[in-house]
C-alpha cells in the first residue's frame, strides 16, 4: 500500500522518526522480523521493539495495553497479544483449529500467540543468537523458554485487500512452527509409532489366538510393516535435529546484516532521531 499523500508533512508529535528498512529480496514475514530486529538490536538503542503487522490487523491502539502489560512486569517478560477474536472465514478457523490440537500433541505447547508483540532490548539481546527466529518467530520464544506474558487481544480488520496467504504459505508457516520444536516433534512421533506398532503386534497375536483370518489380518500385518520402517525414519530425524545444533549454520546476528538494502527516511521530526537519543525509547520493528 503506498503512502498516504501528506504524510512526511503531518504535525506528529509522539514520533521522531519513521524509517523504513528495505530488504535485497522478499523473504518472507518471519525471516523479515528477523532481520528488523536484529537491526534494531545494532543500531538503534531502546528500551523495547514492538513488533506488529503493517496491515491493520495489529491496530497501532492496541500498543499501549501491551506497554501497560509491559510495565506492569517491569520490563523483564516479552508481551504476547492473544487473539481473543478472530476475524477469518468458518472454514479457516476449522483449520486452525485442527492446527492448534496438532502442535499441541506434537510438541507439547499450546498455539497462543502470533507476532504482535513488545520484546524488552534485554531479549532482544538473547534473541538474535537463537536460529530458529529465522523461521518462526514466536515459536523460537516460547521453545527457548525466554520469560513472556500475554494479554487478550482482539484481532482488527485489514486496512486495504485481502490477504496474500494462501493455503500453502499457511501450511509452511505452520510447518515452520513445528521445525523449531524439531527435536520434541521427532521424539514424540517416535515414542508414538512404536506404541502404535505395539498394539498391532497384541491385537495381530489375539487374531491368531481366536483364529481371525483374512483381510483385517492382512491389513493389520501391513500396517506394522508401514509402523516398522517409520521408526528408522524418526530416528533419522530426531538425530539430524540434535545434530545441527552443534553444527550451527544460520546466526541471526552475524547473517541477517546481510538481506538489508537501505534504511530510507519517510518522516523526520524536527526534534531529532531516535538514533541519536540517549534515553531509551520503544521501537517498532518491521512485521
Amino acid at each position: 500500500m503506498p503512502m498516504p499523500d501528506g504524510f512526511a508533512q503531518r504535525p506528529f508529535t509522539a514520533l521522531r522518526s519513521v524509517d523504513i528498512l528495505h530488504l535485497r529480496r522478499n523473504l518472507g514475514h518471519q525471516r523479515a522480523i528477523a532481520v528488523g530486529l536484529v537491526f534494531v538490536y545494532q543500531n538503534i538503542s531502546c528500551r523495547s521493539v514492538v513488533v506488529m503487522d503493517a496491515d491493520g490487523e495489529d491496530r497501532p491502539a492496541d500498543i499501549l495495553p501491551l506497554a501497560a502489560k509491559f510495565d506492569q512486569d517491569a520490563g523483564r517478560s516479552i508481551v504476547f497479544a492473544a487473539r481473543s477474536k478472530r476475524l477469518e472465514r468458518p472454514l479457516f478457523r476449522v483449520l486452525y483449529r485442527v492446527y492448534q490440537l496438532v502442535h499441541r500433541v506434537l510438541t507439547g505447547d499450546p498455539v497462543r500467540v502470533g507476532n504482535f508483540s513488545i520484546v524488552p532490548f534485554n531479549s532482544l539481546a538473547k534473541l538474535v543468537v537463537i536460529p530458529e527466529i529465522w523461521h518462526h518467530y514466536a515459536a523460537a520464544v516460547i521453545r527457548s523458554r525466554l520469560a513472556f506474558d500475554t494479554i487478550p487481544i482482539p484481532r482488527g480488520s485489514r486496512l486495504v485487500g485481502e490477504s496474500k496467504m494462501n493455503f500453502v504459505a499457511l501450511l509452511l508457516h505452520g510447518l515452520s512452527a513445528f521445525f523449531v520444536y524439531g527435536d520434541i516433534v521427532g521424539a514424540r512421533l517416535l515414542v508414538g509409532i512404536a506404541l502404535a506398532l505395539i498394539v498391532e503386534l497384541v491385537l495381530i497375536g489375539v487374531g491368531f489366538g481366536v483364529h481371525v483370518a483374512g483381510l483385517p489380518l492382512y491389513l493389520a500385518a501391513i500396517l506394522s510393516i508401514i509402523l516398522l520402517q517409520a521408526i528408522p525414519v524418526t530416528l533419522i530425524l530426531v538425530f539430524t535435529v540434535i545434530g545441527s545444533r552443534v553444527n550451527l549454520g544460520f546466526l541471526p546476528i552475524r547473517d541477517c546484516p546481510y538481506f538489508v538494502g537501505e534504511v530510507r527516511t519517510v518522516f523526520q521530526n524536527p526534534l531529532g532521531r531516535v538514533h541519536s537519543r540517549p534515553k531509551k525509547q520503544n521501537v517498532t520493528a518491521p512485521g
